[in-house]
């Protein structure tokens, strides 16, 4: 299948779903999608894996898209229509969000929160504000082709998309379904 077919259907997929995450050997995923079966292991040494590599830029690419740490703490495609509930759970302020928070990520989350958008940051703190769902958090190109990590605090997303966030009960419930649809034991950050 050529590379223009397979992105539009991994779209049709995440648009069907509200969530695909980008590798599972059992749940709906990218490398799932793309490959036509599950992928053991890193899905970069599959043969599929330059294809893999395509259409999970594309999804990155996309303005109703966004990637978040969200579904078995695994990187997760959220497409839009969810994007309410994402940002009602994220911007909560709930205990799991911020117990324990190691000095080094509360100090870059502080950092974000208050410059609403930086590039790099220490890669382990940044990793824990994204597994914490405390930061919006993407990869970009940069003009000489590398690719820095952006922070961006969720209040500024919401602003900058237009987003108008949900209640984090409503939140929750509405993101627990979507999960629920991509199969049993599917795992989010609160639970």
């Amino acid at each position: 299948m050529n590379a223009r077919r397979l992105t539009d259907r991994v779209v049709a997929e995440l648009e069907r779903l509200g969530l695909l995450l980008l590798h599972d050997k059992r749940l709906p995923s990218v490398s799932l999608l793309v490959a036509g079966e599950p992928v053991s292991g890193s899905w970069w040494s599959h043969p599929a894996g330059a294809d893999i590599f395509r259409a999970s830029e594309a999804l990155d690419d996309r303005d109703d898209v966004v990637s978040v740490k969200l579904v078995l703490g695994k990187v997760t495609f959220v497409h839009r229509p969810l994007w309410p509930a994402l940002v009602g759970i994220a911007t909560s302020g709930e205990p799991w969000q911020k117990n324990k928070l190691p000095s080094a990520a509360r100090a870059l989350w502080r950092r974000v929160e208050k410059e609403e958008r930086i590039e790099g940051g220490a890669p382990a703190a940044a990793r824990e504000l994204e597994g914490r769902l405390l930061v919006a958090s993407r990869q970009v190109h940069t003009d000489r082709g590398h690719h820095v990590r952006v922070l961006e605090s969720w209040r500024s997303f919401a602003s900058r998309t237009g987003t108008k966030p949900l209640g984090p009960g409503a939140a929750r419930g509405v993101l627990e379904e979507a999960a629920r649809q991509l199969g049993a034991g599917a795992k989010l950050p609160w639970t």
